[in-house]
This record gives C-alpha cells, structure tokens and sequence, in this order.
C-alpha cells in the first residue's frame, strides 16, 4: 500500500545514514553496525551499551586467541603492541589501535567472531562520544597518558597471547577494556 516512489525516497535515507548499503545489482542488505547519532539524552546509552558489548567480546576473543595464534600471529602482535609511543599522533594511534585489535582478531581462529569484533569496535571508534577522548578539550599531556595506558594494557595481551596464557590474556583484556571505559566516561560527565 505504498507507492513506489516513497519506499525509493526512505531507501534512499537509510542509504544516506549507512544503514543500507547498495551490493551491485542485488538488495538492499544491512552489513554493519551504524552510528546513528541519537538525541543527546542518548548518547551516553548508546556508548554504554557498545562497551558492554566489546567487553563480553573483547575478553572471550582474547582467551582464544592466547590458545590459537600462530608463532607469526604472536610475533605479529607483539611488533604491533612494541609501536605504540606518546609521540605518534591521534590518526597513526586509531590506525594502530584498530590493526591491534583486528589482528587479535584474527589469532582467535574464529573469523565469524572477529568481523563481529571488528563491527563493534568500529561502531565504538565511530561513536562522536568515543571521538571527542582524542580530539575534545584535552590537553597534550592528557592525551600522552591516554595512549600510555592503552600501550601498556596492549603490550599485557600481547604478552599473554604470545606465551599462550589465556587466563591471562582474558584479565589483561578486562582490565584494557575497563581502562577504557573508565576514560570515556570520565571525559564524557
């Protein structure tokens, strides 16, 4: 009972929104987690309710990843967490981050489990909330502890994954992530 035409015009808005995407001549198919910007009352749930979603992931993937890895998985992580420093800047930092995360991903052996980790941690990153930690009104030396913390909890996984441990690497996964959290919060009130 609805004319083409509108159905065209309300495909076309979630297009816009990235909540559909166009796959060459097939249907319309959801492939990701969108960041929709709620009302600002919201804002705060929706990043709540990411890192809560991260966290039961996060931790579950890195106790897999300590048992599956590769040797060359594990040096791989290893060289990744050995790179993060409080001089590289908040662009090489989130593609850092982002190749970390991605590559205990992919330790994990579980590949359906890590484009889901990756979906989460993507709509995390993307969240304006998540944003404004690296780019609001912090000062240099605020951002420095930022990434210093989030190196040191990096090169803990990376540790436990590489020797294997995954009680380890799980509570050292916990800890990042509550790091985080705690950050994000923080700055947000």
């Amino acid at each position: 009972g609805v004319a083409r035409t509108t159905l065209r015009e309300a495909i076309q808005q979630l297009l816009s929104l990235r909540i559909l995407e166009r796959r060459g001549n097939r249907l319309h198919v959801v492939e990701h987690f969108g960041v929709v910007e709620p009302a600002d009352e919201g804002k705060q749930k929706q990043l709540q309710d990411l890192m809560e979603a991260r966290r039961i992931i996060e931790v579950s993937l890195t106790e897999l990843a300590a048992c599956r890895a590769t040797d060359r998985q594990r040096a791989e992580l290893m060289g990744l967490a050995s790179e993060f420093n409080t001089e590289i800047d908040a662009a090489e930092f989130r593609e850092l981050n982002h190749r970390f995360h991605a590559t205990i991903g992919e330790c994990s052996g579980n590949p359906l489990l890590a484009e889901l980790y990756d979906r989460v941690l993507q709509a995390v990153f993307e969240s304006s909330a998540f944003a404004s930690l690296m780019h609001g009104d912090l000062e240099p030396d605020e951002v420095e502890e930022i990434i210093q913390q989030v190196a040191d909890g990096h090169h803990q996984i990376a540790c436990a994954i590489r020797d294997g441990d995954p009680v380890v690497a799980s509570e050292a996964a916990a800890t990042h992530v509550a790091d985080v959290e705690s950050q994000v919060f923080e700055k947000l009130v």
